[in-house]
């Protein structure tokens, strides 16, 4: 479920190095913020150690990141490359989670901290919406040289095994603004008290650092009552979203932002921000009230999360959930974004199956813990179950409140309060999520509301990924039973042979193999994919490779002419592509007919390759007259046939004539002699993403 179980932070000695280095390159890119992120050894989500120029709030949603996630600096790291997005148009375009939950003016700039072959984390750095559509020549020597710094570092950390991200990303102090002389101190006071309004200050985190006389008075407290804490959270009134937004969008984009709040009952307050490196002045004056059909923000009547911290969550979560495919998918975007998001220590996702409660994944709790509530019958008098039955959440501030409620409870854990929440999905409970937290939580009405809206979009997300995994699940198993379970042992010929799934998410394929013993000289190949990816390629890919098995032995052109036939008599609306090859080992030849499949390649003996250009025919299942075209080619002792689907060689934006090629090269400088290791070798070679069959035949010597 984690990477990292107990992980304590990159510590001690190494802690200083690196801050110094992260805020020496923000400072000499001119960014206005960075974020580093570790990989710790191993691992496959990217980790925010320690960041600045902006508050530790902000960056919730984004401590762990997969590297699977389609975000700039897992990009950066996955593909060993600078990561620029130059605007907030390119961000919604390349990146529309990220633009949906930052809608702010801003660019960034994502780059790996590697050495060698090694990762060892990313950078990003920020700059306001204003810089230059590019990076300046200056500003990437900059990050060039930060990024040898910083992953030097990184990697000295990893060898003495310290490299290893902390609970909560440590956030460096923003940048002290120019010291004022005596005389300088009391004429900038004369020249504050002098302006209309009131004036205050704020740091990057949005807490109140100064203020004036007239700014409390115009806001209607005390200053000491101000001071030191976020406005929207000790003023009820500005509990409203335009206010914690007003000072996010001034953070990110490094402009002037302005927006207007009424101060109960009628006073109607104008606030301008002006953000720099150091924190955000803000000039408060009366102002008129907006027009008449500009509805008007209500302020919270209780604690709990901002509305704006709220509706950030909240959005940033049904983005994420969008991209959720399977049920691990959502259990990890659930424990990711919830539990820092809402203050929470430890969850557990579960679903009614069977007449059980089936625990889906869970963060933060012990395996033993788990085992003993897994599978409960769904008969059981628990709070988990129970809202599962009524589909009403349950929220209890102590264990005295849980055991009032549950006589029978024991206390298990170490946890002090618990909110047990129905995951419902088209009007019906699916499951239910438990949040647990170390301290006493009074869970007021605001947090209730956002706690079951949350779990909401839970409940429709986990129904769409079990419904896919039953489908996929099935789909595998079927593609599986369709393809060869082992291949015959023909003397005079060594075999290996992969088949890799698509991506989760793709979709079942229809790329298929095979290998016919015909007698004791000959034997038969073959490799296909049939177009698209479900149920129904699957099942014609099974056809095909029956039809080929039960006409192998004639010759090849005639075997996919038999096989065309019957698929266009069968008109299932897909198409095959297919590769049928006759082996004469007394010979040592290879006779060959295509129907639009890619070409073989052979290595020869002495390391050389060679692509066997076979004449073209159709694609199977589109003319029933269609002619296939055979040409014999040496298949020499020593020698070695690649087939292959066309998954091994497709990526985006390379020519298949060049990925051909280099699959060639690769083929050429891998030792034959283990068929294996050379089969693994190719498909380690392949991007991500179609199914990908191969086929290896080595041509033995006697």
């Amino acid at each position: 479920m984690q990477d990292r179980p107990g992980f304590t932070g990159v510590a001690g000695p190494g802690a200083q190095p690196v801050d110094t280095a992260l805020a020496d390159v923000v400072q000499a890119s001119g960014a206005v913020g960075g974020l580093l992120y570790v990989l710790p050894p191993g691992g496959s989500s990217l980790w925010l150690t320690v960041m600045t120029g902006a508050p530790r709030e902000m960056s919730t949603p984004w401590t762990r990141l997969p590297l699977t996630d389609p975000i700039p600096v897992a990009d950066a790291v996955r593909e060993r490359r600078l990561v620029w997005v130059g605007g907030q148009e390119e961000m919604a375009r390349r990146y529309p989670r990220l633009a949906l939950v930052l809608p702010y003016d801003f660019v960034l700039a994502a780059a790996p901290l590697a050495s060698g072959t090694e990762a060892y984390g990313g950078l990003v750095l920020l700059w306001p919406d204003s810089h230059p559509p590019q990076l300046s020549p200056g500003e990437q020597e900059a990050i060039k040289g930060g990024c040898r710094r910083l992953a030097g570092l990184l990697q000295q950390a990893a060898d003495h095994g310290d490299l290893l991200p902390g609970d909560r990303p440590r956030v460096l102090p923003s940048r002290p603004g120019r010291p004022l002389a005596p005389a300088e101190q009391r004429a900038a006071a004369a020249f504050i008290d002098r302006l209309p309004g009131g004036c205050c200050a704020m740091d990057l985190t949005g807490r109140l650092t100064f203020l004036t006389p007239a700014a409390a008075d115009l806001v209607g407290t005390d200053p000491e009552d101000l001071l030191g804490t976020l406005p929207w959270e000790s003023l009820p009134w500005m509990d409203v979203p335009q206010v914690e937004e007003g000072y996010r969008t001034a953070l990110m984009s490094r402009r002037p932002t302005t927006f207007t709040a009424l101060r109960p009952p009628d006073a109607w307050l104008s606030f301008e921000l002006y953000p720099d490196a150091s924190g955000i002045s803000v000039r408060i004056t009366p102002t008129s009230p907006p027009e008449e059909d500009t509805p008007t923000p209500q302020p919270s009547s209780a604690a709990g999360p901002s509305r704006a911290t709220v509706l950030y969550h909240l959005m940033h979560l049904a983005a994420t959930l969008t991209e959720a495919v399977s049920v691990q998918d959502v259990v990890e975007q659930t424990a990711d974004q919830v539990l820092p998001a809402l203050g929470a220590q430890a969850m557990a996702l579960m679903a009614a199956e069977d007449g059980r409660l089936k625990i889906l994944g869970y963060r933060g709790y012990p395996a033993d813990l788990m085992n003993r509530f897994d599978a409960i019958p769904l008969t059981s008098d628990t709070p988990a179950v129970r809202v599962i039955a009524t589909g009403v959440p349950a929220f209890y501030a102590t264990f005295a409140d849980l055991k009032r409620a549950y006589p029978p409870a024991v206390h298990q854990d170490d946890k002090a309060s618990w909110a047990f929440l129905p995951l419902i999905a088209s009007g019906r409970p699916v499951g239910s999520l438990v949040l647990a937290y170390d301290r006493p939580r009074a869970f007021p009405s605001t947090e209730r509301a956002v706690l079951t809206s949350l779990a909401g979009l839970i409940g429709q997300a986990l129904d769409r990924a079990r419904l896919f995994d039953t489908n996929y699940d099935l789909a595998r198993r079927l593609q599986a039973s369709l393809l060869p379970h082992s291949l015959p042992r023909i003397p005079g010929l060594g075999v290996a042979a992969r088949y890799l799934p698509a991506g989760l998410g793709v979709g079942v394929g229809g790329d298929f193999y095979d290998l016919i013993r015909l007698d004791d000289t000959t034997a038969a190949a073959t490799i296909g994919d049939v177009q698209g990816h479900n149920i129904d390629a699957a099942v014609l890919m099974g056809q095909v490779r029956t039809a080929v098995h039960a006409t192998a032995g004639a010759p090849p052109g005639d075997v996919l002419a038999r096989t065309n036939r019957l698929l266009t008599d069968l008109d299932p609306g897909l198409f095959t592509s297919c590769l049928y090859a006759h082996l004469d080992l007394a010979t040592h030849h290879a006779c060959l007919a295509t129907a639009g499949h890619p070409p073989p390649l052979l290595r020869h003996p002495d390391g050389h390759t060679e692509t066997l250009r076979v004449p073209p025919g159709l694609l199977l299942g589109i003319e029933p007259d269609a002619h296939y075209p055979a040409l014999k080619f040496p298949l020499p002792p020593g020698s070695v046939l690649a087939l292959y689907t066309d998954g091994l060689i497709e990526a985006p934006g390379i020519d298949l004539d060049d990925a051909t090629t280099a699959l060639a090269e690769l083929l050429g400088r891998t030792d034959p002699t283990d068929l294996d290791a050379l089969a693994d070798t190719l498909i380690q070679h392949a991007a991500p993403g179609d199914d990908i069959a191969l086929l290896l035949i080595h041509s033995e010597r006697r």
